[in-house]
């Protein structure tokens, strides 16, 4: 019943950016905690960005002071900013939500936008 829709994927160019959006249905959004995870081909899903039903952000060490994870309750969407990037940040992108509010377990799952960094 909990539905997640990506927007913003797309291909940029190495130092570039792009803004990733996830719209949620179904749930009591300000309640929810969210988080962005992405998987590169050959590699396991890994954690990105994540936000507390409070709006507190935490980050893997890989994106921080690049990306940056923000929500907006009235709109029901979540934000992931990603600057500098790189041809490694390459992934097909995940917006996940945790509707306990606990910010660990990430049940429900958008389908996924592709983010090619690449000259």
């Amino acid at each position: 019943q909990v539905q997640l829709v990506e927007s913003g994927g797309g291909l940029v160019q190495p130092g570039g950016s792009l803004r990733l959006s996830c719209a949620a249905s179904g749930s009591d959004f300000s309640a929810t905690a969210m988080a962005w995870y992405r998987q590169a081909p050959g590699k396991e899903r890994e954690l990105v960005a994540a936000i507390t039903k409070r709006g507190t952000p935490n980050y893997a060490d890989s994106v921080k002071g690049r990306f940056a994870i923000s929500r907006d309750n009235a709109k029901n969407t979540v934000y992931l900013q990603m600057n500098s990037l790189k041809p490694e940040d390459t992934a097909v992108y995940y917006c996940a939500a945790d509707i306990t509010g606990q910010g660990w377990n990430y049940k429900y799952w958008g389908q996924g936008t592709q983010v090619t960094v690449s000259s």
